[in-house]
């Protein structure tokens, strides 16, 4: 019974694939959103299926939704309510407004001297040696730069970015330049402590995803967290610098 509920629902959604694009529905998602969608339907529909349950049927059906939220485009709720994320100009704006986008900070403590660990950074092209997620970084000058990611379902993403404020040894500061994918601000702090105990590394990084705080949410619900992101790189750069090898203790979800 379960598992035909949940395979009408497939079969429904793969009737509206057939005969392409639905008309007269308003497109009011984002696309990067509609990918994480789909994404999470389709987890969601494996698993109802496989727990053969009322719970599991429930599953499904959820899953079904939001398959249908990706493949359409369109999202009720955000009907009601007056949102589309599908249409998000970033204008000619030099950062991201406090109300909107995340914010993520932390700090390490790296048994280096703060002109090294500097020096490191600001040739932007060593970052991918110790951040997963990041494919490329190019310096293309001026301060400018083209970084190149990982995104949802192995797509990349890519955007442009610049150097807007820097103390040598001390403070790097960037953003990403207007009509990039990802509108980001961010800045890295080179801090020696007292007794020769290294130097804290504090990063601040705040980003505007392209689905905005709904996607982030979604985004964390299924185990991507920019904190715990940002965690890891920063024990990557900790162990580059220290041993030589980018390495990371598993941390527990």
């Amino acid at each position: 019974m379960v598992a035909a509920a949940v395979q009408n629902t497939v079969n429904r959604i793969g009737t509206l694939v057939e005969k392409g694009p639905i008309q007269d529905v308003q497109v009011n998602v984002s696309r990067i959103e509609r990918w994480v969608s789909m994404l999470a339907g389709a987890a969601l529909i494996a698993d109802g299926v496989r727990r053969q349950s009322l719970g599991g049927m429930v599953q499904g059906l959820l899953g079904g939704s939001l398959l249908y939220r990706g493949l359409t485009g369109h999202c009720h709720l955000y009907g009601v309510l007056g949102v589309n994320t599908a249409e998000h100009p970033r204008g000619q704006r030099a950062s991201i407004p406090a109300t909107e986008g995340v914010k993520v900070e932390h700090s390490i403590t790296i048994n280096r001297a703060a002109a090294e660990l500097y020096r490191f950074w600001r040739n932007l092209e060593n970052l991918p040696r110790v951040m997963r997620h990041l494919d490329s970084v190019k310096m293309t000058g001026g301060g400018r730069s083209h970084w190149v990611a990982r995104g949802p379902l192995g797509k990349s993403i890519e955007w442009d970015a610049e150097i807007i404020t820097e103390r040598e040894n001390e403070l790097i500061g960037w953003r990403s330049l207007a009509g990039s994918t990802v509108a980001t601000a961010g800045s890295v702090h080179f801090v020696p402590l007292s007794g020769n105990r290294g130097t804290e590394v504090r990063v601040v990084l705040k980003y505007d995803p392209p689905a905005g705080q709904v996607g982030a949410a979604v985004a964390w619900l299924f185990g991507a967290s920019p904190e715990r992101e940002m965690s890891e790189d920063l024990e990557r750069f900790k162990s580059f610098m220290e041993i030589g090898r980018a390495e990371v203790t598993q941390m527990q979800p």
